[in-house]
């Protein structure tokens, strides 16, 4: 996804301090993306974050707690992103990914391989992932008065999305083009040489 951040300030301050919540999430994400789900424990995460033990359980009560307010936070820095970016919910579930989404993309793997680990039964981090994917679906509906078309779009996205979390390869950009112009119901680009419907042959 393309990086749209800007400063919006019209004077720069001192950021306030992180939240002891947000640096335990912090923490979390460090420890993930150098370690891998499996090498994470309440204690390096609490080390990490410079608190202790009992400090991260008063704000998560397990490990599940814990990466469900990962999966949460990742929601809302995705919203934020959509809101900078200024475009409409459908073109921004239709992207293809970049680098500059490379860690996200390695903390969503992390997520995965949590849910892969309860054993079917519904946790936290589960509801959490349920919970963000119904913020889009409804804002994708929002945009749509065919539920049918806002259902395939998403499920485009999805697919994208799927891609680049499994490592292949992303699509030919004019392609993806393409394709987002159909999805989204506007008039492709009329090809070199091909007259425009009505023309007389």
């Amino acid at each position: 996804m393309t990086d749209t951040s800007r400063d919006r300030s019209p004077v720069a301050t001192e950021p306030p301090a992180a939240s002891t919540r947000d640096r335990i999430l912090d923490a979390l994400e460090r420890l993930l993306l150098g370690r891998g789900l499996s090498q994470v424990t309440l204690e390096s995460v609490a080390a990490e974050a410079g608190v202790s033990k009992g400090g991260l359980l008063y704000h998560f009560r397990s490990k599940d707690a814990l990466l469900a307010g990962m999966v949460r936070r990742l929601g809302e820095r995705s919203d934020q992103q959509l809101q900078e970016a200024g475009t409409s919910v459908a073109e921004w579930y239709l992207q293809t990914m970049n680098v500059g989404t490379t860690n996200e993309l390695a903390l969503f793997q992390s997520t995965i391989a949590a849910l892969r680990s309860v054993d079917g039964q519904q946790g936290e981090v589960q509801q959490a992932v349920i919970e963000m994917m119904r913020t889009w679906d409804d804002g994708l509906r929002a945009e749509f008065d065919d539920p049918v078309q806002a259902e395939i779009v998403r499920l485009a996205g999805d697919g994208i999305y799927l891609a680049a979390l499994m490592g292949l390869p992303q699509p030919d950009p004019e392609l993806h083009r393409q394709v987002v112009d159909r999805l989204l119901g506007r008039m492709p680009a009329r090809s070199p040489g091909l007259p425009d419907e009505g023309d007389s042959v």
